[in-house]
């Protein structure tokens, strides 16, 4: 049967897609050190439990899905996926491979567990996800990882409850672990912590919010579901309730974790930016 091994969290922002490529440039560089120092003992965690497939949870930007279009729950099923120009100058990096076969399995299992989700045979793929990607997998040394991607609406109003998301986090552990292939699943939640990009509020950060996020994730993942979305963009800014995405990659996990690294590190475009690694307890 197929196993899930752990779960990765990772900031998805814009400028990070156009500063991979000079990561090693930047390696001393006082705004980008702090932010790229973190991801090396993730690296090395990833080529140890080599996964065969990445689910990828992330909100799109408006490259695959728009204001007139927004589907709350959407899970790609199609055979690859390609990026494109967003307007960032993010520069586009090879396709990722999927995994139709498993995305077919989940898409069938959640529905069954009561989840409406919008099933995309063909779907394109923005920063959200090819960022954490790239992160992970530097190089665009991807191409041994099959992927599926989870998209998740953050965008227009009304967004599903953090509860809502941890439990579709749950039915896709249930439908991962019911997979009759032999294979090792590694799931990813993206976005920022604490972030506000406009309005009065634009630039808030809510470092104590934060930092009890990625303890209570670890440990009490249900208080954190238990916000509500007003009190979530309360507590951490418009754009913090893409908190959602790591919740429903934490529901997939089970009930405990291991945490293996952390970073957490405010600089880059008034966002928290943070990194996880969290491994599935037997």
């Amino acid at each position: 049967m197929a196993r899930i091994i752990g779960g990765l969290t990772t900031s998805h922002i814009p400028s990070i897609g156009n500063a991979v490529p000079r990561e090693a440039q930047l390696v001393n560089d006082p705004y980008w050190e702090p932010f790229f120092a973190g991801y090396p003992p993730a690296r090395e965690w990833v080529q140890k439990v080599k996964p065969d497939v990445a689910i990828v949870i992330y909100n799109d930007h408006g490259l695959n899905f728009f204001l007139n279009n927004m589907p709350t729950f959407s899970i790609g099923a199609a055979p690859e996926y390609r990026n494109a120009d967003e307007g960032w100058g993010i520069p586009t990096i090879p396709p990722f491979q999927g995994d139709p076969d498993l995305s077919w399995h989940i898409i069938e299992s959640v529905v069954e567990d009561e989840f409406d989700v919008a099933s995309c045979q063909e779907m394109l793929v923005d920063h959200g996800f090819t960022v954490p990607m790239s992160l992970f997998w530097p190089n665009n040394s991807y191409s041994g990882v099959r992927t599926i991607p989870v998209c998740i609406n953050t965008v227009q109003h009304p967004l599903p409850t953090p509860m809502r998301c941890f439990k579709f986090g749950q039915a896709i552990g249930r439908a991962i672990e019911s997979y009759p292939k032999d294979i090792n699943v590694l799931v990813m939640g993206t976005g920022g912590l604490s972030h506000q990009l406009d309005g009065e509020r634009a630039g808030f950060i809510n470092k104590e919010f934060d930092l009890l996020c990625m303890d209570k994730i670890v440990s009490d993942p249900e208080a954190l579901a238990r916000y509500s979305i007003p009190e979530l963009v309360r507590l951490s800014g418009a754009q913090g309730a893409e908190f959602i995405l790591w919740l429903t990659m934490r529901g997939a996990l089970g009930n405990k974790v291991k945490k293996i690294h952390s970073n957490y590190y405010v600089a880059i475009s008034n966002t928290a930016t943070a990194l996880m690694v969290l491994e599935k307890a037997a």
